[in-house]
């Protein structure tokens, strides 16, 4: 009796918490709205929703609108979301920089800043990351209100369940329970992610699939990376990892991969690759406006919108291997939508030509009728990413439900 009563009560809390999730992104996402139209589209009942929307704002997270009649008289008392009141410090460890940013609750940035990482052992970058949070804090303490969250976002493999970094290619970690170390030095909730399926997050909270089920982002970048969206749910596995996109094998005559395999997407279409073959035809006599000492991949970009040919060449041939990995991550998933994103898209209109041609001879026609392919609308340059994971446990409830219970 004493186990059925203990699972009777997980549940009910587990319904509870279930429950003020699915009231609180109904009101971000479609707010102003009142509490008749939250009992309809949510189902619950008139009474619950009145106790739920009570909670939330006496904790501040929502607030009463009136919204005028459209037949004149009283204005009626609806609901929107209240962003200001909590903060959340969202980061950035990429290999040579740790970006720092201070969000309220509707992903405005407050606060912006970059600092270069030089420590790559998990002591050192784990002290340096604390120092920064510390002095970041410090100098934005005007700023934040209520600290509810730290999250932390970076290239590998990372168990998010758990707030442990597995595996991060630029620093050397053994397990690093890198959550529970931020939540027991602050005292607020701490994740940590994978960059890329971060961002893929983000790109569903507040970019162009905000309306969409299903979706696929792919990074490009110093690798590739991808992160699937499916009912709106970001995919994972066991491993807390899907779909190792980079490694995908575009081309078999290509040179081998550090993985061991031969002609991966990885190996052709990453910037340090593009740029390589580009000092390669320029040493060969291309004639073209780049030059050996500045053919980085934004000038890259910059020339083939310009016209440039060789330029052109290289854009155009990066996204016809991408459209190739497209085609085959379109056949298996079939999503609404693929955002790309990356420094390559700063030339859009020469790759997505590209990406369309190779995935349009590549996949099956019904899989792609209603597809959009588009480039990323986030700044590439900001900590989004990490934020996204804190909307993430607000929108599943377990971050909201620890708010509401410490009043």
């Amino acid at each position: 009796m004493a186990l059925n009563y203990l699972n009777l009560v997980g549940n009910a809390e587990l319904v509870k918490q279930l429950n003020y999730a699915m009231i609180y992104r109904l009101i971000i996402q479609q707010s102003p709205i009142s509490r008749i139209q939250l009992a309809e589209t949510s189902h619950l009942a008139p009474a619950s929703i009145t106790k739920i929307t009570r909670q939330l704002l006496k904790n501040k997270l929502i607030k009463e609108v009136d919204v005028q009649q459209s037949t004149g008289g009283r204005p009626a008392v609806s609901i929107e979301a209240k962003f200001d009141h909590y903060h959340a410090i969202a980061i950035q460890l990429s290999r040579a920089h740790v970006t720092i940013e201070l969000y309220d609750l509707g992903g405005h940035s407050l606060a912006f800043k970059r600092y270069p990482l030089t420590d790559f052992t998990q002591r050192l970058a784990q002290n340096y990351v604390i120092n920064l949070i510390e002095l970041f804090c410090q100098e934005n303490n005007k700023k934040i209100k209520n600290l509810i969250a730290i999250s932390v976002v970076m290239p590998g493999v990372v168990d998010s369940v758990k707030g442990i970094v597995r595996y991060t290619p630029h620093i050397s970690v053994n397990n690093w329970a890198l959550a529970d170390v931020l939540k027991e030095k602050f005292h607020v909730d701490a994740f940590v992610g994978n960059d890329v399926q971060s961002l893929a997050l983000a790109e569903s909270y507040f970019g162009s699939t905000q309306n969409v089920e299903d979706s696929i982002l792919i990074r490009v970048h110093r690798g590739v990376g991808s992160g699937v969206i499916i009912n709106q749910q970001l995919l994972m596995n066991h491993n807390q990892s899907a779909c190792e996109v980079g490694h995908i094998q575009v081309n078999p005559l290509g040179e081998r991969c550090h993985c061991g395999n031969f002609g991966c997407l990885e190996n052709q279409v990453v910037n340090v690759e593009i740029e390589k073959k580009a000092k390669l035809l320029l040493e060969q006599g291309y004639p073209s406006k780049l030059t050996i000492d500045k053919c980085d991949i934004n000038t890259i970009c910059q020339f083939a919108n310009q016209g440039d040919e060789l330029a052109e060449k290289l854009i155009k041939n990066a996204g016809e291997n991408l459209g190739r990995a497209v085609a085959i991550m379109v056949n298996i998933f079939n999503p609404q939508c693929i955002i790309l994103a990356g420094e390559i898209t700063k030339s859009p209109e020469i790759l997505l030509n590209a990406v369309n041609s190779a995935l349009y001879s590549q996949s099956l026609k019904q899989l792609r009728e209603n597809l959009s392919i588009s480039c990323s609308t986030l700044s590439d340059s900001s900590a989004i990413g990490a934020f996204a994971l804190v909307q993430q446990a607000l929108f599943n409830g377990s971050l909201l439900m620890t708010m509401l219970d410490d009043k």
